[in-house]
C-alpha cells in the first residue's frame, strides 16, 4: 500500500517499537512517565506525550522507529560543529516531531509534521544497516541525529549509532537540549559530539516556544561533565532575543560552564511563522561575536552569513593568534592543528581533531 493512501499518524503509529527500559517508568493504572525529554510526559493510556510520537498503547510506551524523513551527506561544518573532525562528512538523518513548536523553525516539514497540516514529510522505511552502509559508501566520518529533534528518536538513533561504532564512525547529536540526566546516560555510551541550541536567555522566551530555559542550562552543564564534545548555537532573531545585555548574559553563561566551548552566534532567515520578520543584519553577528569575546569565551564563530564577516569564520589560536582552520562558509581549506596543538606555539586547542 501507497504511505500517501495512510494517515500519518497511523502509519507512524505502526512502525514503532517498545521505549528503551532506561527512558520510561512506570505508574499506577497503565501511566508510562516518559524520560526521553525534559517534558517528562505523563502519557496516559490511549495518548501521546507532548512530542506526538511517543504514545502509551495499552500501558507500553511505542516510540518512532525504521524510517528517515530526511537524509543527507553534509559537510561537518553545517551542523554546526568547527572543533570536530574539520572537513569531514556527516550523514544526517532524522525522523518527525519535536518537542517544541518554534516559529521559526528551518526544518518545520519534519519537526511540524504532527501538529501542522502544512508540513508534508514523509517517512521512508529503510533499516539501520542500510543507513550505515551508505555513511560508509559516501566516505563519511561522522553519523548525526538532526532535522527533527533527536532526544525523542533516542532508540531509533542508538540502533543506528551501535553499528556506526562498530564501524569505526563518530557519532553526534543536533539538538534542543532539552534533556534528561536519563536520555544521556542512555545515549552516552554511544554518541560523542553534541550541539545544542541554547535558543535564548529568557524563561519567557522558551515558554513561547514549548520548552524550559533551565532544563537546557542543566544539559549543558551535564554534557560538560559526561566529557561529550560541546558546540553551542543561538540563532539571533530580531527582536526575540538580539539585545546586548541578553546576548552577554548568553555568552557569560556559556564561558561559566567553560571558555572553551565554541559559541555559533548565526542569522535568522526568515521562515515558517516568521516569514515577515527581517533577517539579521552582519553588525548584529559581528557585535555579538565580540559581547563573547569579552565574556571571556575563546571561539566564537559568526554564522549563516558566509563570506560577509571576515575572518571572523576562522579558528585562531587563542594564545599567539596563528590561523589553525581557514574557512570560508561550509567548506575548509586549510587544518593546520598538529597533534591537537598550534604549531606555532604548541598551545592545546580544544576540540576533537582528528589529525
Amino acid at each position: 500500500m501507497s504511505t500517501q493512501a495512510v494517515p500519518l499518524r497511523t502509519l507512524l503509529a505502526d512502525n514503532t517499537a517498545p521505549a528503551a527500559d532506561e527512558l520510561i517508568r512506570h505508574e499506577p493504572g497503565g501511566v508510562v512517565r516518559c524520560l526521553a525529554c525534559g517534558h517528562r510526559c505523563k502519557v496516559l493510556p490511549g495518548r501521546n506525550g507532548v512530542c506526538q510520537v511517543r504514545f502509551n498503547r495499552d500501558g507500553e510506551l511505542r516510540v518512532p522507529f525504521g524510517y528517515v524523513a530526511g537524509l543527507a551527506v553534509d559537510p561537518i561544518e553545517k551542523k554546526p560543529f568547527y572543533h570536530a573532525y574539520p572537513g569531514s562528512r556527516a550523514l544526517s538523518f532524522g525522523m518527525l516531531g519535536c518537542d517544541y513548536h518554534c516559529g521559526y523553525c528551518q526544518n518545520w516539514v519534519t519537526s511540524q509534521s504532527l501538529r501542522d497540516d502544512s508540513a508534508l514529510a514523509q517517512p521512508q522505511f529503510v533499516d539501520a544497516e542500510r543507513i550505515v552502509r551508505l555513511a560508509i559508501e559516501h566516505e563519511c566520518r561522522v553519523v548525526t541525529s538532526t532535522y527533527n529533534e533527536p532526544l525523542i528518536t533516542s532508540e531509533w538513533a542508538i540502533e543506528i549509532f551501535r553499528l556506526a561504532r562498530r564501524a569505526g564512525l563518530v557519532c553526534s547529536y543536533v539538538s534542543n537540549g532539552n534533556g534528561t540526566p536519563q536520555v544521556l546516560e542512555y545515549i552516552r555510551p554511544y554518541v560523542d559530539l553534541y550541539k545544542v541550541d541554547l535558543k535564548a536567555f529568557r524563561d519567557k522566551t522558551y515558554r513561547d516556544l514549548g520548552g524550559v530555559l533551565q532544563n537546557t542550562l542543566d544539559t549543558i552543564r551535564r554534557l560538560r561533565q559526561m566529557d561529550f564534545w560541546v558546540e553551542i548555537v543561538t540563532l539571533l532573531v530580531p527582536g526575540l532575543n538580539d539585545t546586548d545585555s541578553e546576548i552577554r548574559e548568553l555568552a557569560e553563561f556559556v564561558a561559566g560552564v567553560s571558555p572553551d566551548i565554541p559559541w555559533h552566534v548565526t542569522a535568522f532567515h526568515p521562515d515558517y511563522k516568521m516569514s515577515d520578520t527581517d533577517g539579521t543584519p552582519v553588525d548584529t553577528l559581528l557585535r555579538a561575536a565580540q559581547i563573547g569575546r569579552e565574556s571571556g569565551l575563546r571561539f566564537v564563530y559568526p554564522g549563516n552569513c558566509h563570506g560577509l564577516v571576515g575572518d571572523a569564520e576562522n579558528t585562531r589560536c587563542p594564545t599567539c593568534g596563528e590561523l589553525l582552520v581557514e574557512r570560508r562558509g561550509f567548506s575548509v581549506r586549510e587544518v593546520r592543528i598538529v597533534g591537537g596543538a598550534c604549531p606555532a606555539c604548541r598551545t592545546v586547542v580544544p576540540g576533537v581533531w582528528g589529525v
